[in-house]
Formats: structure tokens, sequence, C-alpha cells
């Protein structure tokens, strides 16, 4: 009878060496479970008038300090399961055809909302003639023009082809957005112009019959309560293209009232109220597009991504293989929406060829399961003496 006890025990010490084995196994990995404090997490920056006036205080810095390290553990946490299990946790098939249904649809209406919706402002053009409506019809045209250009772009890539484009058609959607802002630039430019041209002449008279004013603010107060809806429909939403629709949309109410205020001043007051309205409501939009501009031009130049991306992708290498001793480059740069990831670690110099390629490989396809790479390149290497690979471009 004392031979199953002793078994039992000696399962039980083999589970406890086993246990110990493994700790000692992943102890060369970083690990900054001991820093979680979930008290950081639940701080909350202050609500006074200076943190409500863009003023932040002593304590507001410390908190906000703390913030960016709860988020760097998060991401260090996200690392750590995709090391671990070799994927990233993902919804349900059904979960995602949900989601998938629901963006489409508000897509959809966003599409349909706007074209219904610039031909409503276009009829109140031109029954007005009010330069400040012709300008919020322009940042409808803009709307319209950049869906069909995202869903063109869109298409673009949804069919590669290998042979012509080897690296894809991600640069497509930012390209696309550079020549139709600048069309639109132009357009806003001559409205100003027109403005301009109508302030100095002699006929600022602007006058409006009541059947005009009563269409105007009818077509006017029902696009703004439209948009107003789609905006609250998708800000709910977390995909990317539906929250620019949902400031899209912002931006569209935000135009009508301008555009609807101008008109209606200039028609009971002074004529001249019209044209100045008409140009802010230019320089509004050109002002909107221009910075739109810039962020698709750091997109395609390759600009680098944020510290704390690079950091995520830094621990993700260094915990990936024990043999790794150590990281010599860490690179991302944006292509189009995504990122092109860069990494050179050191192997030692004795490994077999064989599992040095599975090393880099493994790695290669854990860096490019990130949402936001697009492609990742492994270089291995023996030691990290020698001149940097690629100098040569950055002395140029």
């Amino acid at each position: 009878m004392a031979t199953p006890a002793r078994s039992v025990g000696e399962e039980e010490g083999s589970e406890l060496l086993l246990t110990e084995a493994g700790e000692r196994e992943c102890s060369w990995r970083l690990n900054f479970d001991g820093l979680r404090r979930v008290e950081l997490v639940e701080e909350k920056p202050s609500g006074r008038l200076d943190h409500c006036l863009g003023v932040l205080a002593k304590e507001d810095v410390v908190a906000e300090y703390y913030q960016q390290q709860v988020e760097m553990l998060e991401g260090f946490g996200e690392m750590d399961v995709l090391t671990e299990r070799g994927f990233l946790p993902k919804l349900s098939k059904e979960e995602r055809d949900a989601i998938a249904k629901s963006e489409t649809l508000a897509i959809r209406l966003s599409n349909v909302a706007n074209m219904v919706l610039f031909i409503a402002k276009v009829y109140a053009s031109v029954r007005s003639g009010s330069l400040a409506i012709i300008a919020s019809t322009l940042d409808s045209l803009l709307d319209l023009l950049s869906g069909f250009i995202l869903w063109f772009t869109a298409f673009s890539m949804q069919t590669p082809n290998p042979y012509k484009y080897p690296i894809g058609k991600r640069r497509m959607q930012p390209l696309g957005i550079l020549v139709f802002a600048s069309v639109m630039a132009t357009l806003g430019l001559q409205i100003i112009l027109e403005s301009v041209r109508s302030l100095i002449s002699d006929a600022n008279e602007f006058n409006l019959t009541k059947d005009q004013e009563r269409w105007v603010v009818d077509i006017m107060l029902s696009v703004t309560i439209v948009k107003l809806c789609l905006v609250v429909y998708c800000r709910s939403f977390t995909n990317e293209i539906v929250k620019a629709y949902a400031q899209d949309h912002f931006f569209d109410v935000v135009t009508n009232i301008i555009g609807l205020a101008a008109a209606l001043l200039a028609n009971y007051t002074k004529g001249w109220i019209d044209p100045v309205g008409a140009i802010l409501l230019a320089l509004y939009t050109i002002r909107t597009w221009s910075m739109t501009v810039l962020e698709n031009v750091n997109s395609l130049v390759g600009r680098t991504a944020a510290p704390e991306f690079l950091q995520k992708l830094t621990y993700l290498c260094w915990n990936h293989h024990k043999a790794v001793r150590h990281i010599d480059t860490v690179r991302a740069y944006t292509f189009g929406s995504h990122y092109f990831v860069e990494v050179d670690i050191v192997l030692p110099s004795e490994m077999p060829l064989r599992e040095a390629h599975d090393i880099g490989e493994a790695l290669q396809e854990k860096l490019e399961l990130l949402p936001e790479v697009e492609r990742a390149f492994v270089h291995l290497d023996y030691e990290y003496t020698h001149r940097p690979e690629h100098a040569q471009t950055h002395d140029t």
C-alpha cells in the first residue's frame, strides 16, 4: 500500500521539477509582469479647469506618463501572446462576418447619403445663387469623390498582379487621394477668387424670395440632420475607413451650418457676408485636405514608425528565440497605410544554416501577423561590429 503513495509523491515532485525547468527555460526572456500595476490603469486625468483648457498640471503630466507606461506594457503583453501562441487572438468567423456586414452597411449608407444630399445641395445652390452654399456643396463633392476613390483603390488592391506589381498596390490609395486633393484645392481657390471678385465689385446685393429661402433652409437643415445622424452612427465603429466617413460627415455638418448662416445673414443684413462665408468655407476645406495630403505624403515617402511601435518590435524580436545574441537593427517605415519592417538579428556563428533559417523565417511570420505590418524582412548575421548594411543610402 506504500507504493502508490510513493508514486504520487514522485509524480508531484516530477511536476515541480518540470515547472522549474520550464521557468529556467524561459528565464532568458524579458518579462514585465512584475511591473503591471492595476491602480495605474484606473487612474484618470483630473477634470479641472486647467485640464479642460489644455494646460497640463504637474499631476496631469505624471498621470499621462504612467498612462503611456501602461500602454507600453499592454503592447508588450500582446507581443508575449504572439511569442507563446504563435498567433494573435482573433474573433470567430461569425463575429468577423457580422462586423464586416455592419461596416459595409455603414459605408454604403454613407455613399448613398452623400450622393442624394449632394444632389439636394446642388439644387439649393441653383435656387439661391449663394456663394457660401456653393462652397458647402463643394465640400459634399469632396466627400462623394473621396468615397469613390476609397472604393476604387480598395477594389484595385483586391486584384493583385504579382508580375506587374510584385510588392502590391498599397500605395494606390494615398496616390489617388493626392491627385484628388490637388483638383479640389484648385476648385477651392477658384471659389475664393470668385468671392473676392464679388467683394470688390459694386454688386453685393443678395436677395432671396420667400419661396427660395424656404427651399434653401429646408434642404440645408435636412442635410445637416441626416449628416449628424450619420456621424453618431459611424462613430460607433472601430474600422478606420468608417471612422474617416464619420469625420467627413462631421465636416459636412460644420460647413452646412456656416453656409446656411452666411446666406441668411447676407439676405437680411449685408450682402458681403455671403462671399466672406464662401471664402471661410473654401479656406476650411483647403486646410482640411492639406492635412490629409501631408498624412498621405508621409505614407508615400517611407516615414518611420512611432517609437512605441519600434519598442514592441524589439521586444518581440528579443523574446523570439534564446539563440538571438544581439539585435542589430529594428526599422519600420510606412508603405501606404501599413509598414515595412526590417530586422537584423545576430545568431551564433557555429549554428547550422537550417536552424538559423528556421529561426529567421519564424520571426518573419510573427512580424507579418501584426495588423500594422505589410511585409517583414529578417536579416541574419553572426556579428554586429561591421558597418551597417545599406549605409551608402544614408550618406547621399
